[in-house]
């Protein structure tokens, strides 16, 4: 079960990560809008931290994205057909 978790939480961060690098925000840009250090950031992406809900929900807004296409398994393949 915690493998199954720890998978998921990969997945949201990936999913976090792809979505700044198709908005062309850095991790700069999301850490001050988030408050926190660049550092504390990457750990997000990277799958390191756990973050809160209302934490995701800011990332969200930020990226202009509704919250369920983050926690979506199937992101990539959205994002890819809105580039498009």
């Amino acid at each position: 079960m915690k493998a199954l978790c720890d998978a998921r939480t990969k997945a949201v961060a990936a999913n976090i990560r792809r979505t700044r690098e198709i908005r062309n925000y850095t991790q700069d840009y999301l850490a001050a809008k988030l408050s926190i250090s660049q550092n504390a950031y990457s750990k997000i992406e990277l799958g390191y931290s756990n973050i809160t809900l209302n934490r995701l929900l800011c990332i969200a807004d930020i990226l202009e994205i509704d919250v369920a296409e983050l926690l979506s398994i199937d992101h990539s393949n959205q994002l890819r057909k809105a580039a498009v």
